[in-house]
């Protein structure tokens, strides 16, 4: 189990991306803290029911790769 956030900081790619506690990426202001999770798929789950006005959201390359969509 870890902990994910949402970046709420667009990429330039125009992607939001959910981290892992652990990740070197993981945003350090202007983010949400989603909850704990088995995975990134329930995480990215959970990042789209609550923000379903952004689009492209998806894991971190780095360290949510199997939910890294772009």
């Amino acid at each position: 189990m870890a902990s994910y956030r949402l970046n709420l900081n667009q990429q330039s790619n125009g992607d939001y991306e959910v981290h892992k506690d652990d990740c070197d990426y993981y945003p350090k202001q202007n983010y949400d803290e989603l909850g704990t999770f088995s995975s990134c798929t329930p995480a990215v789950d959970e990042a789209k029911r609550k923000y379903p006005f952004l689009n492209r959201i998806n894991g971190c390359y780095w360290c949510s790769l199997s939910c890294h969509t772009t």
